[in-house]
């Protein structure tokens, strides 16, 4: 029947990952390396967390075996452990919205959703990767990634144009005034495609969003590009 002690043990390693995994924080941590590999300040700035409370969470999932980290000069770079790492996040998230009931009035109200809403309406309008693939081999569309810079950098869609959410305004005039627009971001629980359909529909263009984002592509095998920084 085995040692019980010994299986006690074993399965308080099993719990490092999940206890890892117990922050709201730590999650969005991952989400953001699941777009590539990235120093701490920048994480720290995306997340929306201060140098020291950022680094204290990227220890925890690093002891966990979850992060691993490259030193360049002075600054400590994190990327996830490998895409085991990712697809987990990925899991975490689809049982989240599975079983716990709280989760989509908080997509939807955070996604900006609510079907009474023209504009939420319109953002719910998305298309497949599959017919993504099928419209940009087939030149009928341009497809639009709207993450920061840095994340574009790591890793993005063959061929797609980079032009961050906050730069977009400035830079309408980089895109046709005419034919379809696919723009992508994150993932399926990122805004930044969504807020990026509005303005573009505002300004008269024909665009929807990916219905998924880059971590999904990832974990696709899709083929990704990837620039120098």
């Amino acid at each position: 029947m085995g040692d019980r002690e010994k299986k006690s043990a074993l399965f308080e390693q099993f719990a490092r990952v999940g206890k890892a995994l117990g922050s709201g924080k730590r999650l969005e941590l991952i989400d953001l390396l699941a777009q590539g590999e990235r120093p701490v300040e920048s994480l720290a700035n995306s997340a929306g967390l201060g140098l020291t409370t950022a680094s204290a969470h990227l220890q925890t999932l690093k002891h966990a075996g979850l992060v691993t980290t490259r030193r360049e000069g002075t600054r400590i770079h994190y990327q996830l452990a490998g895409d085991d790492v990712a697809r987990l996040y990925s899991l975490v998230r689809t049982v989240a919205q599975t079983h716990v009931s709280d989760v989509e009035p908080k997509r939807i109200a955070y996604l900006g959703l609510d079907a009474s809403d023209s504009a939420g309406e319109e953002a719910r309008e998305e298309i497949t990767r599959e017919e993504l693939l099928a419209r940009a081999a087939a030149g009928t569309v341009v497809v639009l990634d709207v993450r920061p810079r840095l994340e574009y950098q790591a890793a993005h869609i063959p061929g797609a144009l980079s032009i961050p959410l906050e730069e977009l305004s400035d830079r309408l005039g980089e895109l046709p005034p005419s034919g379809d627009i696919v723009a992508y971001c994150r993932g399926a629980y990122c805004v930044l495609a969504y807020e990026a359909i509005s303005l573009l529909r505002q300004s008269g263009r024909r665009a929807v969003r990916l219905n998924e984002g880059m971590l999904e592509w990832r974990l696709a095998n899709l083929p990704m590009s990837s620039e120098v920084a």
